[in-house]
């Protein structure tokens, strides 16, 4: 089993938290991870994206030129990197931030979901990349949700330990919305 994907967005959104919430629920599930976390340190909005491979074997190296699934949390990241995904692939986009219909893309399976609303209806805009985590894991069937919430406990800093139950529901609502999406 061997799965991939990239996550972009723009700085401030959580891109490269929600990479590294995946891949510790990936250790905890006991499969190997490579991470690549890669952001514009030039500006404050700056480009943010990761790339994770997921195995249970080797995972080779990190870099996904053609991922099965892409997460993409903003429109200029849909623009630039929504054409990469591999044909018979996800692009799971924040459809409250990105133009899109399944034209774009027409080998892709486009999985609209309103992540900034559905962060906001939670009483938080940051958990937007928690609401994009749960997508990831119901379309992908990668990762176990409670895999995820385990892994908040590594992913976030003791100090924000508080906000594990809300980031938990923001991983649930994502996963929700996905598999209302896909029929599922």
């Amino acid at each position: 089993m061997r799965h991939d994907v990239f996550i972009a967005g723009y700085g401030g959104q959580g891109v490269l938290l929600a990479g590294n919430l995946l891949s510790y629920a990936a250790i905890y599930e006991g499969m190997n991870v490579s991470f690549f976390p890669a952001y514009g340190v030039e500006k404050r909005g700056g480009a943010a994206m990761c790339t994770l491979v997921i195995a249970d074997g080797n995972t080779g190296s990190p870099v996904v030129g053609r991922p099965s699934i892409a997460v993409i949390l903003n429109q200029l990241s849909f623009d630039k990197y929504a054409a990469k995904v591999k044909p018979g692939g996800f692009c799971i986009v924040n459809s409250s931030l990105v133009e899109a219909d399944g034209s774009a893309l027409p080998e892709v399976t486009l999985v609209r979901i309103p992540m900034n609303q559905i962060a906001i209806d939670l009483g938080d805009l940051r958990m937007v990349n928690m609401v994009a985590c749960g997508a990831y894991a119901a379309v992908s069937g990668a990762l176990a949700l409670a895999s995820l919430h385990e892994a908040l406990k590594k992913a976030l800093p003791e100090r924000n330990h508080t906000f594990i139950p809300a980031n938990s529901s923001a991983i649930e609502a994502g996963a929700e919305r996905a598999r209302a999406s896909l029929g599922l």
